[in-house]
């Protein structure tokens, strides 16, 4: 990777995917992602690098639109 180590629970960019995802585990040489709101996990093949304060406030203005919209509890 890039030289950063993320811990569980970290939100981290996906440069391969182009997606912010939470940390939840690694497996062998591959990160298991997960959408910050939750949804389906993905294994991260590409680097990672941490979110930046911007990709981080984009998750959660995301996750507060589809609150209040009643798509998520």
């Amino acid at each position: 990777m890039n030289g950063y180590t993320p811990e569980i629970g970290d939100l981290v960019f996906d440069e391969a995917t182009r997606k912010v995802g939470q940390v939840m585990d690694r497996v062998g040489p591959h990160w298991q992602l997960k959408p910050p709101g939750g949804g389906r996990e993905w294994d991260a093949h590409g680097p990672l690098r941490p979110a930046t304060p911007m990709e981080k406030l984009s998750c959660g203005v995301a996750l507060a639109n589809a609150r209040s919209r009643g798509e998520w509890p």
